[in-house]
């Protein structure tokens, strides 16, 4: 494999190419890389047991994956991505460890909570939360934005963190981490992703005002902000021509691969990051955060 951070992996113009949401993995070319032929664990997370939201493909397999070579069981959340969701779990099994698949609508309370308690009642335990779907969609005009998507934005990206933590909480035990994903667009907003772009900011302060929160009980609270990673979501709901050029705008000039984000969610759910409790980890591509 090339060592170099600008030529490691594919860099644009990539294939033209466009899906239907939510996007899967299958489709993509070049294919996204998480870790499956590289990711090398060291016990970091052994006999833990993680719940992971967008679990299915993406940041979220590529961290199902690492946190199960670390040695954690993993439940996988997603929407309805089945193919996508039961890839990932076959990489967690050949790992070793259990793999629970959860399919389920995130933004509906009812259902987002039943998550705490299907993972307390099938594993026992909860020590590693990951709040990392999301959904986006592009919009060239202000008033092409309707309600009803303003509201599903905030109601996967916000909402369903909102019902996750407060549940999770109740059964975490001291030493336990939350880790949100928020995005680079949280302080420097892609204005055609609008209501992305102010959920994402929105995840940024909420992680910051819960780490103060729940620290006396002994749980962590970070939040990871990606840059351009290549994951289904993009070909998804981005134009045919910001495809081609997606991540050229960083001086890696490339998109990021999602398992160039992995070792950083392992080690904030780690006893390695004890000390690290509300921050906002940058992984851009070397674009800065304004």
């Amino acid at each position: 494999m090339d060592d170099h951070p600008q030529t490691r992996h594919a860099t644009p113009p990539l294939p033209e190419q466009q899906q239907d949401m939510p996007g899967y993995t299958g489709a993509m070319d070049p294919r996204p890389d998480h870790g499956e032929r590289s990711y090398r664990g060291s016990g970091r997370l052994t006999d833990r047991v993680a719940l992971i939201t967008g679990a299915d493909s993406g940041i979220g397999r590529a961290v199902a994956i690492a946190f199960a070579r670390e040695g954690a069981d993993v439940v996988i959340s997603y929407l309805e991505e089945d193919e996508d969701a039961r890839e990932t779990a076959r990489w967690v099994e050949e790992a070793g460890r259990k793999a629970i698949l959860a399919p389920g609508d995130i933004g509906d309370e009812r259902f987002a909570r039943s998550l705490v308690d299907r993972t307390m009642k099938e594993c026992g335990r909860l020590d590693i939360l990951v709040n990392n779907a999301a959904h986006q969609a592009t919009f060239e005009k202000l008033e092409d934005i309707s309600s009803q998507e303003w509201d599903l934005t905030f109601r996967t990206n916000v909402h369903a963190m909102f019902y996750l933590c407060q549940e999770a909480v109740k059964h975490m035990k001291p030493g336990a981490s939350i880790i949100n994903t928020s995005s680079i667009n949280a302080t420097s907003p892609s204005p055609t992703l609008l209501a992305y772009a102010t959920t994402k900011g929105a995840i940024a302060n909420f992680t910051a005002g819960l780490a103060g929160l729940v620290a006396d009980q002994g749980i962590r609270v970070n939040a990871v902000a990606p840059g351009p990673i290549w994951t289904p979501l993009i070909p998804a709901t981005m134009p045919v021509e910001k495809v081609k050029s997606f991540g050229e705008n960083t001086p890696l000039k490339r998109p990021g691969q999602p398992a160039e984000l992995a070792a950083t969610y392992v080690l904030l759910a780690s006893d390695q990051s004890s000390y690290t409790t509300g921050a906002l980890y940058e992984v851009t591509g070397g674009r800065p955060m304004l």
